[in-house]
């Protein structure tokens, strides 16, 4: 199984230069205590980690291709007492077979300017999200490579690749009924858009 393109994942360190309290970030999309979540491309558990914790009791599935992502992730969980995180390996181009059950958020971080078939896997998405829920997508502003650095380095996926927010709403809403909910500014360099199902 390959990874879609350019999804490779940086650091804890890396992140928190972007989002210092992802948590906060969470909230600030819409995600509330008591309800389920899966996060599509989860890495070691940047947002998925805080999503548990907002979720509460609630499931939140981590899916990944890389277990020793999901390993690290796990170990995670079990040294900050996270009991409902769930880490699923599997390919998210095959969401609905590897998501259990629909949930109420579904949150697709960095990863959607990469995917190869997005018509196929907004179609998912649209069947994994419960009636009432959403799909966040987060993704990088598109903007130059070279004027996107962290920690000095330019960093996110190359230029070509980037989507502006009218081209991420427009492969969304082409390819499911889902209805634009919001945009939301996540500096310096990310938008995140909230599409209720």
């Amino acid at each position: 199984m390959d990874r879609f393109q350019n999804t490779g994942q940086p650091d804890w360190d890396w992140w928190s230069r972007l989002w210092p309290t992802p948590g906060a970030t969470l909230r600030d999309l819409g995600l509330a205590s008591g309800e389920s979540v899966a996060e599509v491309g989860c890495g070691s558990g940047y947002f998925a980690l805080p999503a548990a914790r907002i979720a509460e009791s609630e499931p939140v599935y981590a899916v990944d291709l890389d277990e020793t992502l999901l390993d690290e992730l796990d170990e995670l969980a079990e040294q900050q007492d996270i009991e409902n995180v769930i880490p699923i390996r599997g390919d998210a181009r095959n969401l609905t077979g590897v998501i259990p059950e629909p949930v109420t958020t579904l949150v697709v971080a960095n990863t959607f300017h990469g995917v190869d078939d997005q018509p196929d896997f907004v179609e998912q998405a649209f069947e994994a999200v419960e009636s009432g829920g959403r799909l966040v997508v987060v993704n990088w502003h598109d903007r130059p490579r070279e004027t996107t650095t962290v920690g000095g380095e330019r960093r996110g996926p190359p230029t070509e690749l980037r989507m502006t927010p009218g081209e991420t709403e427009e492969a969304v809403l082409s390819a499911a009924p889902f209805e634009r909910d919001r945009r939301v500014e996540l500096p310096p360099y990310h938008y995140a858009l909230v599409f209720e199902r």
